[in-house]
Parts: structure tokens; C-alpha cells; sequence
């Protein structure tokens, strides 16, 4: 039916479907926002501060000891071989279970959501020590005074920066994924399982609150905050000293020291030089409890094209 003479013929549009967002927050930090990360790193590093005259007045029981190794181990490895070698790098390939198990346990190391940290390291990776890089330790240049600015802000300063990494530009590929973006999205309920299973089994198995308190202080706050500590350590640490056998464009270096407790993640240097090797500890005696797993989880046919480094590979990327 033609409209009358003179009549508005309103044109209606489509509306644009919102983009799909792997985390709750923008693209800028909000104050919630700021608030909340100010909780998470500070609570858990008052508790590690705490640790040793706790350890010394209170005592640590075996159970404690056993629930932080077993956490500890959980969720270091869900940040080492999921969110880093796996999401990040591509280091392999892993079937559905795999990959959202990786998902879970890297979310459980309250280190930021899936899809965020993701698209945080592979910009790192993109300017790595350069203009753009977004937690370098020579942000402010060479010199004892502005390295250790820089270490401040490379090691856990530059997680209150409101600029928010895109992860539409650094990690379209998880969201493309619907159990990623939903394990994403999911972050605060994971960091609760992540602080309250340690406390419900130590009280269970201790059958008394006193083993529920004490299982959530070291199993789960002193926990957390050893577990960022470490994992900024690579930021920060191991791009200001240590060894460089390999050829790399930034100053990644090898950190022995910071091999077991970051699980193989402080033999820096060959992770700069080849990327998406599964294995960083390639040399005699280094250890990387990452890569060992990796390889476990090879021969049970859970992951595969695991992309090995050979030692030819190797010997192309020695320094002079």
C-alpha cells in the first residue's frame, strides 16, 4: 500500500550485532575495575608477606604443604602450557577437553581472564622491549634510576594502566571460540573456585575450620600471590638479566634460578628466539616441567603437532 501524499516513510536499519567480547570490562579499565585488580594482587601478596612468621608462629601442617604443591602446580600450569605455549603461541594442537581444561586452570592462577591475557602477550611479543611493549623493564630507558622504575612497572605496574590491549586485533581467533569466550567470561567464578576448593578440602579432610582457614591462607592466598610474583618475574626479571646463548631482537634472557617455580617459563631467551617451541629449556640440565607435560599429554593422544624444537633449529638460532 503506497503511503499518502506528503507522508514520512521512516527507513528502519538493521542494528549492528554488539562485537563479541571475551571479558566483562571495555577497552579502558573503569574504577570497579581498577578496585577490584587492586584486591586481587594486594590481598595475596600481603598474605605471602605474612607467610614466613605465620609459617613461624602458627605452624604449616603437611596438608597445607600437599594442597599448595598440588594448586600450585594446577594452576602454574594452566598459565605456562594453556593460556601461554597453548593460546598464545600455538605451540600444539589439543582436542575439546584438553582445551577447556587448559582454559579453566589458567583462569584459576587469578592472573586476568583468558582472552586478556592472551591479547596482553602477544602484543608484548609483537614490540617486545620496544616502543608499544606493554610491560618492558627499559619503558624509561637504561640508567640504575629509570631501570628501576621500569622494573616496577614491567613486573606489576603496568596492569593498573587503563588502556585496555584489543582483543579483537591480538586474539580473534579465541573468540571465535564459544567455550573460550564463556570460560573467559567466567573469570570471577573460576578465581572464587580457585581461592574456596583449597579451603573446602583442607576442612574436609581435616574434619575442622581451623584446617579450612589454614588451607585457605596457604593454598590459596599465599598461593596466588608466590604464583604472580613469578609469572611477572618473566616480565620483568628475565628482561633485564640473564644469559643469552640465542639470537633475539630484545633482551630476553635465561634465568636459571626461576626454572622450577616458574616451571620451565625462566629459559627466556630461546622463547624469544622461536616462538611457538613447546619447549623453552633446551639446553643440558635445564629443567621445564611444562615442556615434560606437554609431552605426557602427547603420548595419550590429547594434544598433537606438537612443534618440538630439532637440533638443527636450535644450533640456527645460537648467538655468535
Amino acid at each position: 500500500m503506497t503511503p499518502p501524499s506528503g507522508t514520512a516513510v521512516l527507513e528502519t536499519e538493521t542494528p549492528t550485532p554488539a562485537p563479541i567480547r571475551g571479558t566483562l570490562g571495555g577497552e579502558r579499565k573503569n574504577w570497579a575495575e581498577q578496585f577490584a585488580l587492586a584486591l586481587f594482587i594486594g590481598i595475596p601478596f600481603a598474605a605471602l608477606v605474612a607467610a614466613v612468621p605465620f609459617a613461624w608462629g602458627w605452624g604449616l601442617s603437611w596438608l597445607d604443604v600437599a594442597l599448595v604443591v598440588v594448586m600450585y602446580a594446577i594452576t602454574g600450569h594452566g598459565i605456562t602450557i594453556g593460556f601461554h605455549r597453548y593460546f598464545t603461541h600455538g605451540s600444539f594442537k589439543a582436542n575439546r577437553g584438553v582445551r577447556v581444561a587448559l582454559g579453566i586452570a589458567g583462569n584459576m592462577a587469578v592472573q586476568g581472564p583468558l582472552v586478556r591475557w592472551v591479547a596482553d602477550h602477544r602484543k608484548h611479543h609483537k614490540f617486545s622491549d620496544q616502543d608499544g611493549d606493554p610491560h618492558s623493564p627499559w619503558k624509561y630507558g637504561p640508567g640504575v634510576r629509570s631501570l628501576a622504575k621500569g622494573l616496577w612497572w614491567s613486573h606489576m605496574g603496568w596492569l593498573f594502566d587503563v588502556e585496555q590491549t584489543d582483543q579483537h586485533k591480538y586474539a580473534p581467533d579465541l573468540l571465535k571460540d564459544r567455550d573460550l569466550v564463556r570460560i573467559s567470561r567466567q573469570f570471577p567464578f573460576w578465581v572464587a573456585v580457585s581461592l574456596l576448593a583449597p579451603a573446602a578440602l583442607g576442612g574436609l579432610i581435616s574434619w575442622s575450620w581451623q584446617g579450612a582457614l589454614s588451607a585457605f591462607f596457604w593454598a590459596g592466598l599465599v598461593r596466588v600471590g608466590l604464583l604472580h610474583h613469578v609469572t611477572w618475574s618473566i616480565n620483568s626479571i628475565c628482561h633485564a638479566v640473564g644469559k643469552q646463548p640465542f639470537r633475539s631482537r630484545d633482551k630476553s634472557g635465561n634465568v636459571w634460578w626461576l626454572a622450577i617455580p616458574s616451571m620451565g617459563e625462566s629459559w627466556h631467551n630461546l622463547h624469544h628466539a622461536d616462538q611457538t617451541a613447546a619447549r623453552h629449556g633446551v639446553l643440558r640440565g635445564q629443567l621445564d616441567s611444562s615442556a615434560r607435560i606437554i609431552r605426557w599429554m602427547e603420548k595419550l593422544g590429547w594434544v598433537r603437532d606438537v612443534r618440538w624444537p630439532d637440533r638443527a633449529r636450535i644450533d640456527a638460532k645460537r648467538a655468535a
